[in-house]
Protein backbone atom coordinates (compact mmCIF):
# COMPACT_ATOMS: atom_id res chain seq x y z
CA UNK A 1 0.00 0.00 0.00
CA UNK A 2 1.03 3.23 -0.77
CA UNK A 3 2.41 5.51 1.87
CA UNK A 4 0.24 8.36 3.54
CA UNK A 5 -3.18 7.24 2.26
CA UNK A 6 -5.87 8.09 4.87
CA UNK A 7 -9.55 6.21 3.80
CA UNK A 8 -12.78 7.77 4.89
CA UNK A 9 -16.49 8.41 3.46
CA UNK A 10 -16.83 11.37 1.68
CA UNK A 11 -17.93 14.72 3.53
CA UNK A 12 -20.75 17.20 2.24
CA UNK A 13 -19.07 19.31 0.06
CA UNK A 14 -16.56 17.42 -1.58
CA UNK A 15 -18.27 15.85 -4.36
CA UNK A 16 -17.01 18.32 -6.88
CA UNK A 17 -13.36 17.03 -6.24
CA UNK A 18 -14.33 13.42 -6.24
CA UNK A 19 -16.02 14.80 -9.95
CA UNK A 20 -13.01 16.22 -11.09
CA UNK A 21 -10.80 12.68 -9.80
CA UNK A 22 -13.10 10.38 -11.62
CA UNK A 23 -13.64 13.01 -14.63
CA UNK A 24 -9.93 13.00 -15.30
CA UNK A 25 -9.53 8.88 -15.35
CA UNK A 26 -12.45 8.36 -16.90
CA UNK A 27 -11.27 10.66 -19.99
CA UNK A 28 -8.10 8.73 -20.10
CA UNK A 29 -8.73 5.56 -19.78
CA UNK A 30 -12.43 4.59 -20.55
CA UNK A 31 -13.50 7.14 -22.81
CA UNK A 32 -11.18 6.56 -25.77
CA UNK A 33 -13.00 3.19 -26.18
CA UNK A 34 -16.68 4.93 -26.02
CA UNK A 35 -18.67 7.08 -28.33
CA UNK A 36 -19.97 10.24 -27.61
CA UNK A 37 -23.40 9.06 -26.64
CA UNK A 38 -21.44 7.07 -23.65
CA UNK A 39 -19.22 9.80 -23.06
CA UNK A 40 -22.62 12.10 -22.56
CA UNK A 41 -24.28 9.54 -20.18
CA UNK A 42 -21.06 8.81 -17.94
CA UNK A 43 -20.74 12.49 -17.76
CA UNK A 44 -24.16 13.29 -16.68
CA UNK A 45 -24.13 10.07 -14.09
CA UNK A 46 -21.03 11.80 -12.18
CA UNK A 47 -22.34 14.92 -12.08
CA UNK A 48 -21.73 16.36 -8.35
CA UNK A 49 -25.58 17.24 -7.84
CA UNK A 50 -26.83 13.36 -9.67
CA UNK A 51 -23.73 12.34 -6.37
CA UNK A 52 -25.73 14.26 -3.71
CA UNK A 53 -29.34 12.85 -4.73
CA UNK A 54 -27.78 9.09 -5.09
CA UNK A 55 -26.17 9.66 -1.52
CA UNK A 56 -29.25 10.89 0.06
CA UNK A 57 -30.91 7.71 -1.55
CA UNK A 58 -28.30 5.22 0.43
CA UNK A 59 -25.43 5.23 -1.61
CA UNK A 60 -22.19 5.35 -0.18
CA UNK A 61 -18.86 7.21 -1.33
CA UNK A 62 -15.59 6.28 0.49
CA UNK A 63 -12.85 8.32 -0.78
CA UNK A 64 -9.03 7.91 -0.61
CA UNK A 65 -6.93 10.84 0.53
CA UNK A 66 -2.85 11.69 0.15
CA UNK A 67 -1.88 15.29 2.11
CA UNK A 68 -6.02 15.67 2.19
CA UNK A 69 -6.27 15.65 -1.46
CA UNK A 70 -9.03 13.02 -3.19
CA UNK A 71 -6.78 10.73 -5.13
CA UNK A 72 -9.35 7.72 -5.51
CA UNK A 73 -12.96 7.00 -4.94
CA UNK A 74 -15.38 4.18 -4.76
CA UNK A 75 -19.37 4.52 -4.81
CA UNK A 76 -21.33 1.85 -3.72
CA UNK A 77 -25.23 1.22 -4.13
CA UNK A 78 -28.01 -1.16 -3.06
CA UNK A 79 -25.44 -2.23 -0.76
CA UNK A 80 -23.94 -4.60 -2.97
CA UNK A 81 -23.13 -2.84 -6.50
CA UNK A 82 -19.92 -1.00 -7.31
CA UNK A 83 -21.11 2.01 -9.27
CA UNK A 84 -18.17 3.72 -9.74
CA UNK A 85 -14.30 2.80 -8.58
CA UNK A 86 -11.29 5.38 -9.52
CA UNK A 87 -7.65 5.87 -8.71
CA UNK A 88 -5.75 8.64 -10.07
CA UNK A 89 -3.21 7.31 -12.71
CA UNK A 90 -0.30 8.49 -10.48
CA UNK A 91 -1.49 6.60 -7.70
CA UNK A 92 -2.34 3.61 -9.56
CA UNK A 93 -0.95 0.11 -9.00
CA UNK A 94 -0.20 1.61 -5.17
CA UNK A 95 -2.99 -0.70 -3.68
CA UNK A 96 -5.40 2.07 -3.40
CA UNK A 97 -8.03 0.43 -5.35
CA UNK A 98 -8.11 -2.87 -3.51
CA UNK A 99 -8.21 -1.30 -0.26
CA UNK A 100 -10.82 0.68 -1.07
CA UNK A 101 -12.68 -2.57 -2.56
CA UNK A 102 -11.90 -3.82 0.71
CA UNK A 103 -13.28 -1.27 2.79
CA UNK A 104 -16.41 -0.93 0.91
CA UNK A 105 -17.19 -4.31 0.99
CA UNK A 106 -16.87 -4.60 4.91
CA UNK A 107 -19.37 -1.29 4.90
CA UNK A 108 -21.72 -3.56 2.73
CA UNK A 109 -21.64 -5.85 5.90
CA UNK A 110 -22.17 -3.74 8.43
CA UNK A 111 -25.14 -2.44 6.95
CA UNK A 112 -26.60 -5.70 5.93
CA UNK A 113 -24.87 -8.70 7.40
CA UNK A 114 -26.12 -11.63 4.87
CA UNK A 115 -24.71 -9.89 1.54
CA UNK A 116 -23.29 -12.41 -0.50
CA UNK A 117 -21.78 -10.64 -3.71
CA UNK A 118 -20.20 -7.74 -4.33
CA UNK A 119 -21.42 -6.70 -8.58
CA UNK A 120 -20.08 -4.33 -10.88
CA UNK A 121 -20.15 -3.65 -14.39
CA UNK A 122 -16.46 -3.11 -15.22
CA UNK A 123 -15.14 -1.07 -18.09
CA UNK A 124 -12.85 -2.85 -20.83
CA UNK A 125 -9.91 -1.10 -19.17
CA UNK A 126 -10.68 -2.31 -15.72
CA UNK A 127 -11.46 -6.28 -16.20
CA UNK A 128 -8.50 -7.58 -15.44
CA UNK A 129 -7.54 -5.74 -11.95
CA UNK A 130 -11.13 -7.27 -11.24
CA UNK A 131 -10.86 -10.53 -12.39
CA UNK A 132 -7.23 -10.32 -10.05
CA UNK A 133 -9.49 -9.43 -6.75
CA UNK A 134 -11.70 -12.87 -7.57
CA UNK A 135 -14.57 -11.16 -9.45
CA UNK A 136 -15.52 -13.56 -12.36
CA UNK A 137 -17.50 -12.63 -15.53
CA UNK A 138 -21.26 -13.33 -15.25
CA UNK A 139 -22.00 -11.87 -18.94
CA UNK A 140 -20.10 -10.80 -22.08
CA UNK A 141 -20.36 -7.03 -22.84
CA UNK A 142 -22.78 -4.85 -22.74
CA UNK A 143 -23.82 -1.90 -23.91
CA UNK A 144 -26.42 0.37 -22.95
CA UNK A 145 -26.64 4.26 -23.57
CA UNK A 146 -23.50 4.02 -25.26
CA UNK A 147 -21.74 2.87 -22.15
CA UNK A 148 -19.66 -0.33 -22.70
CA UNK A 149 -19.57 -2.95 -19.50
CA UNK A 150 -19.25 -6.08 -18.29
CA UNK A 151 -21.31 -7.89 -15.55
CA UNK A 152 -18.76 -9.24 -12.85
CA UNK A 153 -19.40 -10.18 -9.36
CA UNK A 154 -17.23 -11.45 -6.13
CA UNK A 155 -18.64 -14.21 -3.99
CA UNK A 156 -18.26 -13.22 -0.29
CA UNK A 157 -17.66 -16.26 2.13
Amino acid sequence: MEKGIIFREIHQGEEAKVYRVIIDCFNEFIAPGYSDEGVAEFEKYVEPDRMRERLAQGNFIVVALKHEVIVGVIEVRSNNHIALLFVEKKHQHGGIAKKLIELAVRKCKQRKSDVGAIEVNSSPYAIPFYEKLGFVKINTEQLVNGIRFTPMILKLN
